[in-house]
């Protein structure tokens, strides 16, 4: 991995053939910094988001402490990459095996479920000679509605109505602390999904009347992309430490939240070359079995930006992507804006891939081989620092 000052240097200097992904390390410790300073909790970062063990590393070191695994596997690699890092198995779904691994080889104390089965695996696999664990934090997770987020989380996970109070009760007795979770959905664009859940939580505290200690409220922080721009992440921040206040808890209890998009989404960038044009069709070296895998497969628009020396003053028009693939399926319906006149030869930076895009290249058909280019220009957008001015609001970078 080199450095280089931005992507239209490193496309005039280098012409890459490959696509290129391009890091921007400053971005990441900016958004850490922003939730550890601002957010009236604890923050947990969503490995599944992006497990590179370098932006482990930056976010560790710009002040995160504490990150949500989801799988045995992502046990093994923070507690591989961050030896002093606390982990949180917070699936609601776990093999036993993994749950013993995770707690008697890794020190993993906390966990989610949603069902009175997940709770008998949990204390069945950190049992001793029979003697169940006394030191566990056990997350009840509810079940609450996604419908003022982009993707849901609504369907999958959370705990049936009538089965909440025996649930927390039971819970109650096994756990060291006892805690409520839920997540609102992917890219939550309204303050008031967290309130409209919190007052779920609150319901679900006096039904069952047990002393909770912990209350997370998950992910769904959004970030900036085409289409999409939601209220400061202050504005949420403060909906959730309002309605943390009112609830009937313990005053030592502590309050948690999962950020995975909003922590790295602004941290990669890829840079792809257009190989063919065929009317607003662009053929491109990455795509649905790259990095551009939400853009395929759920209409996710990523900001685009052509990268070629010069520039262009012609006037934009939506374009959409083929992937370099074999298959039909590799298609990115877009629209994605760029000038009329972009054709073959030309580099586009497709933005926001921190988040859910690098994490998830395959090698399918042979493609996927890239570079790794840290970079120290600002990301398309930031929430993090307003000061900025939001690179979006142009898509053509010129010299």
């Amino acid at each position: 991995m080199f450095k280089h000052h931005s992507a239209l240097g490193l496309a005039t200097a280098l012409r890459p053939v490959q696509p290129v992904t391009l890091l921007r390390p400053h971005a990441a410790k900016r958004a850490a910094r922003f939730f550890v300073e601002k957010f009236p909790g604890k923050s947990l970062y969503a490995v599944k988001a992006n497990p590179s063990p370098d932006l482990l590393k930056i976010l560790w070191d710009a002040g995160v402490t504490h990150y949500d695994v989801a799988s045995l596997g992502e046990v093994r690699l923070v507690a591989a990459t961050l030896p002093g890092a606390t982990l949180c198995f917070m699936h609601p779904v776990k093999a036993e095996e993994a749950i013993a691994e995770a707690y008697f080889t890794y020190g993993v104390k906390t966990f989610s479920l949603d069902t009175l089965e997940e709770l008998d695996k949990i204390v069945r696999a950190t049992s001793t000679d029979g003697v169940p664990a006394t030191d566990l934090n056990l997350l009840v997770r509810l079940r609450v509605s996604s419908d003022h987020s982009k993707l849901s989380l609504a369907s999958k996970f959370g705990a049936e109505p009538g089965d909440i109070k025996p649930l927390l009760m039971a819970a109650r007795q096994a756990s060291d602390a006892l805690g409520l979770c839920f997540h609102v959905g992917s890219q939550a664009m309204s303050p008031s999904a967290y309130g409209e859940a919190m007052g779920r939580v609150r319901d679900a505290i006096v039904e069952a009347a047990v002393t909770v200690d912990i209350v997370d409220v998950g992910g769904g922080f959004p970030s900036w992309y085409p289409g999409m721009e939601p209220p400061a992440l202050e504005a949420y921040f403060e909906v959730i430490h309002r309605s943390f206040e009112a609830l009937p808890i313990s005053y030592s209890a502590e309050l948690w939240c999962e950020p995975g998009r909003a922590l790295c989404a602004e941290y990669a960038s890829v840079l792809v070359r257009v190989e063919k044009r065929r009317g607003s069709e662009l053929y491109i070296n990455d795509g649905a079995y790259g990095a551009l895998f939400d853009a395929a497969h759920i209409g996710w628009r990523y900001p685009v930006k052509l990268i070629r020396e010069g520039g262009s003053d012609t006037r934009e028009m939506p374009f959409s992507f083929y992937g370099p693939t074999c298959d039909d399926l590799d298609h990115m319906a877009g629209p994605f804006e760029l000038p009329a006149d972009v054709q073959a030869g030309d580099y586009i930076e497709v933005g926001m891939l921190g988040a859910y895009g690098c994490a998830m290249r395959t090698g399918f058909n042979g493609f996927g081989v890239e570079d790794r280019v840290i970079v120290d220009d600002e990301p398309m957008a930031s929430l993090y620092a307003p000061h900025l001015e939001r690179v979006a609001a142009s898509n053509v970078i010129t010299l």
